[in-house]
């Protein structure tokens, strides 16, 4: 079996997987409406999915990184060669099955946005497990890896867990950010866990109408070893950030709307970067709200600036204290 030092893979501080990449696709047109022919702008390609979406981002803002994930057919050829072209390293696992397409409309005339998902491929078992092996060979000399994004038709639905235990096994910090049943079936091993209020509740399997009763949620992950941080992200009302003794609550950063395809990975890898610098948690969640802010500032799944992310981070005020008192529930201090 080949090495990391055989492929450059010793060189990557940050490893990402993404098992449901997509070549994304962003337009615009002046009004969306049924039954009529849409005249379209130009059309931009953008190699997609969670992990290649926080790749490219923690790349822009320096780290060194690898992006592994399976793809095939001409979506997954034109996947890699936008890759190339933007000098990410990545390995990419052959599969029979077409990658998928994730299509993107801006209507001009209102500033609304269509997201249009298309259903990934099937992956076989053997490319199932030839995944696990990259990941477990680039794994052996990263210091972080993020497993990012839902999970293609065929896999079984604890795969992430899979993942977490060859982190486990390896000694490196997994950062995750999934939703559905790879979500749901994680049951240990997770460093850093990223969900929004949706993801959150489908975990805990109940509403989450609050901010106590989110972060009773958060608590509750990990007081039964599912993650030891989570991170969750509230949008245009900033983040939450909960660990075995803390809780803080972090504000946005006001911002006119923009784009908001792809803002997630960048708060993702922001964070991961920050944490692979040796910045404390709460620091590395402020970096993180900068890039997903910055992400907003960039047309489709165009990669957000540095300049951008650290201009909006000197932005991004301390967050404020929660005590914690369990998982039935908190109250802000005094």
């Amino acid at each position: 079996m080949e090495t990391a030092a055989e492929w450059g893979a010793d060189r990557a501080q940050i490893v990402t997987l993404t098992m449901n990449p997509a070549l994304d696709i962003t337009t615009s047109v002046g009004v969306v409406r049924p039954t009529d022919k849409l005249r379209c702008s130009a059309t931009r390609y953008d190699p997609g999915g969670g992990g290649i979406n926080v790749a490219r981002v923690a790349q822009a803002l320096g780290a060194s990184v690898l992006a592994v994930f399976p793809a095939g057919g001409s979506h997954g050829g034109l996947v890699t060669s936008l890759l190339s072209d933007a000098e990410v390293p990545f390995r990419r696992i052959p599969i029979d099955a077409q990658t998928r397409e994730s299509f993107t409309v801006n209507e001009t005339s209102t500033g609304q946005q269509y997201r249009f998902v298309l259903p990934g491929p099937e992956l076989t078992v053997p490319e199932q497990e030839r995944c696990l092996d990259l990941l477990k060979i680039a794994a052996e000399s990263a210091r972080f890896v993020v497993a990012s994004g839902s999970l293609p038709p065929g896999v079984r639905a604890d795969y992430y867990q899979g993942v977490a235990d060859i982190c486990q096994q390896l000694g490196v910090p997994l950062i995750l950010d999934t939703s559905g049943g790879g979500l749901q079936h994680i049951s240990s091993g997770v460093f850093l866990l990223k969900a929004s209020v949706r993801e959150l509740r489908e975990c805990v399997s109940r509403r989450l109408a609050t901010e106590p009763e989110q972060f009773a949620a958060a608590h509750e992950l990990i007081e039964t070893g599912r993650a030891h941080v989570v991170v969750v992200s509230l949008g245009s009302y900033g983040a939450l950030l909960a660990t075995r003794h803390t809780s803080h609550r972090f504000s946005a950063i006001p911002m006119p709307s923009g784009s908001g395809v792809g803002a997630g990975d960048a708060m993702v890898a922001a964070i991961t970067v920050a944490l692979s610098r040796g910045w404390p948690l709460a620091k590395s969640v402020r970096f993180g709200i900068a890039a997903g802010t910055a992400k907003l500032m960039t047309p489709g799944t165009q990669v957000c600036e540095r300049a951008d992310v650290e201009r909006l981070f000197d932005l991004v005020g301390e967050p404020s204290d929660v005590t914690d008192v369990g998982t039935n529930g908190i109250r802000a201090e005094a």
